[in-house]
């Protein structure tokens, strides 16, 4: 069946940021009955609630007591900073909302009933039931930027805070909901702190560098948090973000360009770092993922490390085949997804080995989301493909 027949799309409507979910996600439910999604085990690695709407609530798990005062402080004191206070949030650069036609990703400001339970937690559950999302992990937002905060011991005790808040919570509210928590990596003591605080937790199935950051991951001073995941079998994912501030994304005068490039170039560099130094001979029981990065990369990557290194293999001494195939044992999200050409697209996921390394993604609620649907929609994938990119390669890679 071809992407475009079968039951026609809704009507467009108006969205703000009190629109319920499931208008929103209408679309995606009608690609449910379509498909018979409901009879598919779905896992979406990669979703986002807005951190900033319990920002105050946040501040309070802060274990440093004067910095915990002076961010209520700044609360009293200056209202206008009251849900930004020591993060290094850029409000005045908020144009993933495209010029205010798709605002409901800034705010979420949708009715929720007041019965006890934290209102992220209503909100992730609208849009697991809308999808026919079984499991769903869901991140953070603007702390998903802390690695290019200009204080890292701020940034420690705000990625400290906000694993435990989340934890606390809002992981008890629905089993569906797991998480990879984030590390405070300017801290690699901390960072296998958090690792054995929460590694046993049922709810916290890996963990988390945030790749928007100026640190080689392949520094020795990581190594012993490489080797604290290895020995619990939990996996490191490496999520992308925007920057307009390296230095070739200052060159930019539109976000477009930047959200094109840098959400990719991050995870490129973090990447190489990791397979020319070795690290999945160092460590080869450590699962890797890389998310929110796209997938037209992947290819390019494979040929462009494979010919420099075949070229320069001394500079390589630890590998023991070719960076492609060292890519081929990692895992990828799928969002977001490429498809304009399908032909080009087909090819990427026979370079990737994307029916046994893809993991399907939604990135709810950003503004270019992607629904379980786009998966089922790819003509040339059989449904084994399907099943395994919907939710059997992350049941393999999570333990699920």
């Amino acid at each position: 069946m071809s992407p475009t027949s079968g039951p026609r799309p809704l009507p467009s409507q108006e969205i703000t940021t009190k629109t319920h979910t499931a208008e929103i996600l209408a679309n995606a439910r009608r690609d449910t009955e379509r498909y018979g999604l409901d009879e598919i085990f779905i896992v979406d690695v990669d979703s986002h609630h807005a951190e900033l709407n319990s920002w105050r609530d946040i501040i309070g798990y802060v274990e440093d007591p004067v910095l915990r005062d002076t961010a209520r402080q700044m609360m009293v004191h200056r209202p206008q900073a009251g849900q930004l206070a020591l993060s290094n949030y850029k409000a005045g650069l908020a144009f993933q909302d495209a010029g205010a036609r798709i605002p409901h990703q800034s705010a979420l400001a949708e009715p929720v009933p007041v019965d006890g339970n934290n209102r992220d937690i209503e909100l992730v559950r609208r849009a697991m039931d809308v999808m026919s999302i079984d499991v769903q992990v869901v991140f953070p937002q603007p702390m998903l930027e802390i690695g290019l905060h200009p204080e890292p011991g701020i940034a420690v005790q705000l990625m400290k805070a906000y694993n435990q808040w989340f934890v606390e919570q809002i992981l008890p509210g629905d089993p569906r909901i797991k998480t990879m928590l984030g590390l405070p990596f300017e801290d690699p003591a901390a960072c296998v702190e958090t690792i054995r605080a929460y590694g046993d937790h049922p709810d916290v199935i890996g963990f988390l560098v945030t790749s928007q950051r100026h640190a080689g991951v392949h520094r020795n001073e990581y190594t012993r948090i490489y080797a604290e995941l290895e020995e619990r079998g939990l996996p490191l994912g490496f999520h992308a973000g925007p920057s307009w501030q390296d230095s070739m994304t200052t060159t930019m005068n539109r976000f477009l360009s930047v959200h094109a490039m840098s959400f990719v170039t991050c995870n490129m560099t973090h990447l190489t770092n990791w397979i020319v130094n070795g690290l999945p001979e160092r460590f080869p029981g450590l699962r890797t993922i890389w998310i929110e990065s796209g997938l037209a990369w992947i290819p390019f990557m494979m040929q462009r490390l494979d010919h420099e290194y075949l070229m320069r293999q001394s500079e390589a001494p630890l590998l023991r085949k070719l960076p492609s195939d060292y890519m081929r044992d990692m895992y990828f999200t799928s969002q977001p997804m490429e498809i304009t050409d399908l032909k080009l697209l087909e090819a990427t996921f026979h370079a990737m080995d994307a029916r046994n390394t893809l993991l399907y993604s939604s990135d709810w609620p950003h503004w270019d989301f992607d629904v379980p649907g786009r998966v089922m929609s790819i003509p040339f994938l059989d449904d084994t493909a399907k099943r395994n990119i919907l939710g059997g390669n992350a049941r393999t890679v999570f333990g699920l």
